[in-house]
């Protein structure tokens, strides 16, 4: 049991406006209420209780008071769907990055910070405050227009051969779509389902009850966007298994589409659209130096409250 409200927001990330893109819940624990409260238990419940597709928890990691001012402020993130923690979550860790950025670090020493650091299961996430990029012709953006973009920095991951042997039984998921290759991402299992369009991919009305069957976390379907969309690949990703029918837009999954879709389309630099009923664009560029992939969005804070349990 906490002793103070805690402060909340809901994000919409990679979302120009409300009510598009992935919802994510951001709790910020400061305080007393960091220790009393940062247990997996009550973090879980908290996530059921919003019943997102994630909930992020921030704590001010104690070197970041200490450190000169100059410095990017650092907090702890940890992610939870409403069944699970997970390891890695890009959606809910933009939206962290523009919670802090436009509420929390804007009030206190920070407030010109152009970059903060996220202490995660998957090591030193950064999050900065970038340009906009031009935006696709069917965003409904406007070139020059002033906003807020955000660059995550994240692991690539690998993927690896579907078992051959195995079977991808989804008939009613695909229904009669053309399925070009099937595999597996390196971390999580997820498969990957690559269909011969884009347009394949949005007209999927997914059977929940098969996709909980398959092999690994979820499903990913991907393919190749229509000519002239100003898009390289679509995608919709189904994880029923971690309490999510659909995300709307995931990040993470684009830390293993992307190095896809950059290898097959010779591209370092790659627009992706996630075709989802919300759908988002992200905005993505490769580093196979290092094995990162850069992934650029905005979001939207469309609630914000206290959370008193």
């Amino acid at each position: 049991m906490v002793k103070n409200a805690i402060q909340y927001a809901v994000v919409d990330a990679f979302a120009a406006e409300p009510f598009k893109g992935n919802p994510a819940a951001v709790c910020l624990l400061e305080g007393e209420d960091a220790a009393a409260a940062a247990d997996e238990r009550w973090m879980q419940s908290v996530a059921a209780e919003f019943n997102l597709s994630e909930t992020a928890f921030l704590i001010r990691d104690p070197s970041s008071s200490a450190a000169a001012a100059d410095a990017a402020p650092r907090f702890r993130l940890r992610w939870f769907t409403p069944v699970a923690e997970v390891n890695l979550c890009g959606h809910a860790t933009l939206a962290s990055a523009h919670f802090l950025f436009t509420t929390v670090l804007a009030k206190q020493q920070h407030a010109a910070a152009a970059m903060v650091e996220f202490v995660t299961r998957s090591g030193i996430l950064t999050a900065k405050k970038v340009p906009a990029p031009p935006p696709p012709a069917n965003d409904g953006g406007v070139p020059g227009e002033e906003k807020l973009f955000i660059e995550l920095d994240f692991p690539m991951i690998d993927l690896v051969e579907y078992d051959s042997a195995e079977t991808l039984s989804i008939p009613e998921t695909l229904n009669g779509a053309r399925v070009v290759s099937v595999w597996k991402s390196s971390t999580a299992g997820d498969l990957i389902v690559e269909l011969s369009s884009g347009k394949e991919v949005a007209d999927i009305i997914p059977n929940i009850n098969e996709i909980k069957k398959c092999d690994g976390r979820g499903v990913i379907v991907t393919g190749p966007a229509p000519a002239g969309s100003d898009y390289d690949f679509f995608s919709r990703f189904f994880c029923p298994n971690f309490g999510i029918d659909e995300d709307p837009v995931c990040g993470s999954a684009h830390c293993v589409l992307a190095p896809y879709w950059g290898g097959k389309l010779g591209k370092q630099k790659l627009t992706a659209f996630q075709a989802s009923p919300r759908s988002g664009t992200l905005y993505l560029e490769l580093d196979g130096e290092n094995r990162r992939v850069r992934i650029q969005g905005e979001a939207v804070t469309v609630m914000a409250g206290t959370l008193l349990a």
